[in-house]
C-alpha cells in the first residue's frame, strides 16, 4: 500500500505545482493587461479554475497522502522530514497567498505589478528544490 500512496503523493504534488507555477504567471498577464477588459475577463476565469479545480484538490491530496507517508515513517527521518514538513507549511501559505491575490484581482483591487509576480513566481521553485533535496539526499 505504501508504494501506491507514494505514487499518488507524487502525482498530486506535480498537479499542485502546476497550479503553483501557473497562477503567478497568470497574475503577470493580468497585471500587465489590466486595461484590456476582454482579456482580464478570460484571465479571471482561468485563475479561478486553476485555483479551485486544480490547485486546492491537488494541495489537499498532497497533504493527506504526505501525512500518511510521514505516519508510516513514524514522523522520523532524522530531521530531513521535519524540514520538508516545515517547507510544505510555507508552501501552503504561499498557495493561500495566491488565493488572496486572486480575490484582489477578482475585485479589481490588486495593485501589484507584473514585475512583482515574476519575482513571486520564483518562490515555489526554490521551495521545490529544497524539498526534493530533503527527500532524495536526506542531508539531516
Amino acid at each position: 500500500m505504501y508504494n501506491w500512496i507514494l505514487w499518488f503523493h507524487i502525482i498530486s504534488l506535480v498537479s499542485w505545482f502546476a497550479a503553483l507555477f501557473y497562477m503567478p504567471r497568470l497574475f503577470v498577464y493580468h497585471a500587465e493587461n489590466i486595461d484590456n477588459e476582454g482579456f482580464v475577463k478570460v484571465v479571471k476565469i482561468m485563475e479561478m479554475k486553476i485555483y479551485k479545480y486544480i490547485g486546492l484538490p491537488a494541495m489537499w491530496a498532497t497533504i493527506l497522502s504526505g501525512a500518511y507517508l510521514a505516519y508510516e515513517l513514524g514522523f522520523g527521518g532524522n530531521g530531513w522530514l521535519h524540514v520538508k514538513i516545515f517547507l510544505v507549511l510555507i508552501l501552503m501559505g504561499y498557495f493561500f497567498s495566491l488565493g488572496f491575490f486572486r480575490e484582489k484581482f477578482l475585485k479589481d483591487e490588486c495593485k501589484k505589478s507584473g514585475k512583482f509576480f515574476r519575482a513571486y513566481n520564483e518562490v515555489p521553485t526554490i521551495l521545490l528544490l529544497i524539498i526534493v533535496a530533503m527527500v532524495i539526499i536526506k542531508p539531516l
